[in-house]
């Protein structure tokens, strides 16, 4: 899909030079880094423990889940008082 972007000048010679340095193209550059935000924004919509872990997949983070779920669960009120 086409669209027209109005980048400030810095930026796109930026992005230009970085994608050539990488043997990428400008259009190939773009969309990682926009699929890279867009990755970002989502994870950092995650609450909790979760955000400091960025993009860890809820599988892979499973056994903390587990963890953090028990010690949770015997914290006595009364203590944080």
């Amino acid at each position: 899909m086409k669209t027209t972007l109005d980048l400030p000048d810095a930026v796109l010679r930026n992005a230009k030079a970085t994608a050539a340095v990488r043997g990428e193209s400008l259009r190939d550059y773009v969309a990682a880094a926009i699929e890279s935000r867009l990755r970002y924004d989502s994870s950092a919509r995650r609450s909790g423990w979760r955000i400091v872990f960025g993009l860890a997949r809820t599988a892979e983070v499973r056994a903390v889940d587990r963890i953090i779920s028990r010690d949770l669960e015997t914290v006595d009120l009364a203590e944080w008082r």
